[in-house]
């Protein structure tokens, strides 16, 4: 009886954990948020040599970034993502391009799609967020074709973002799960996908991180607009909210490269490269 109970009640920790997942995706504005990494965003996409007419699913795709750039360039494009709003405002964006994208609200660790359904499965710093990577790994072979690519760009533990969602985890309860810069780390990655992958590959890139303002306005401009900054200040009392910004500041101005009154920051990814066997 104890154990289940115990069951129980991890089962529903679990359900609140995914709830809280889905209502920080949903908080600031994610839209306006990824356009400003629009640019090296195309440069992963065109890394990966997708054909024009292969079937791409963009897991994580939020407002649809990605998925619009593979569109664009003659992909068939499915994309999903829990955040419905973002799911909403990827459809009205496609809409407006007259791009035949298929947007679904979805799970990464439950994709609603068919064995074997796509030639490619991309994500670009999306999956990397959910709470059961053991799960998104599977999805994520189990929807490719046979000789299909997977393909991830993953934030890494020691880059610059990583070292930010370190700063902010100092200030918030543990959440669960684990890091989800793991996915950035190539022995996890390597064990992770060691089931139904023909091929392996990895390489470290630089994301770049542009914005015509000074890093405390970037801050500021993350916290509006970012989900996971947004809601971990949204906990804080009003002086722990200043101490996190200060040290937000103080690592955004660290690795400033801009001379000028402007932001300037190269972030550290793994790309992932795996081909379904």
């Amino acid at each position: 009886m104890n154990a289940i109970l115990t069951e129980t009640q991890t089962a529903k920790e679990f359900d609140q954990l995914k709830i809280r997942l889905k209502m920080t995706w949903m908080t600031g504005d994610y839209d306006l948020f990824s356009r400003f990494m629009e640019k090296d965003a195309k440069q992963f996409y065109r890394r990966l040599g997708v054909t024009p007419g292969a079937r791409l699913l963009d897991v994580g795709c939020g407002a649809g970034q990605l998925a619009l750039i593979a569109a664009r360039a003659g992909a068939q494009v499915s994309g999903c993502d829990i955040a419905a709003n973002w799911i909403e405002r990827a459809r009205s964006r496609a809409a407006a391009e007259e791009l035949d994208i298929a947007f679904d609200e979805g799970d990464a660790e439950s994709l609603p799609y068919d064995d074997a359904q796509f030639d490619a499965v991309v994500s670009l710093v999306g999956a990397m967020f959910a709470p059961r990577p053991d799960r998104v790994a599977e999805e994520l072979i189990r929807v490719c074709r046979p000789g299909g690519m997977i393909a991830m760009a993953n934030w890494t533990p020691g880059g610059f973002i990583g070292q930010m969602f370190k700063t902010i985890s100092t200030y918030i309860a543990p959440s669960g799960m684990p890091s989800p810069v793991l996915w950035g780390d190539v022995a996890t990655v390597r064990e992770r996908m060691r089931e139904g992958i023909a091929d392996l590959r990895f390489a470290l890139r630089v994301y770049h991180f542009d914005y015509p303002y000074p890093p405390d306005a970037v801050v500021e401009f993350f916290r509006t607009n970012y989900g996971p900054m947004s809601r971990a200040f949204a906990s804080l009392d009003g002086n722990a909210r200043e101490r996190l910004r200060s040290e937000l500041v103080s690592l955004w101005s660290a690795h400033n490269i801009a001379t000028d009154d402007t932001t300037k920051v190269e972030a550290e990814y793994l790309e992932v490269i795996a081909t379904r066997r």
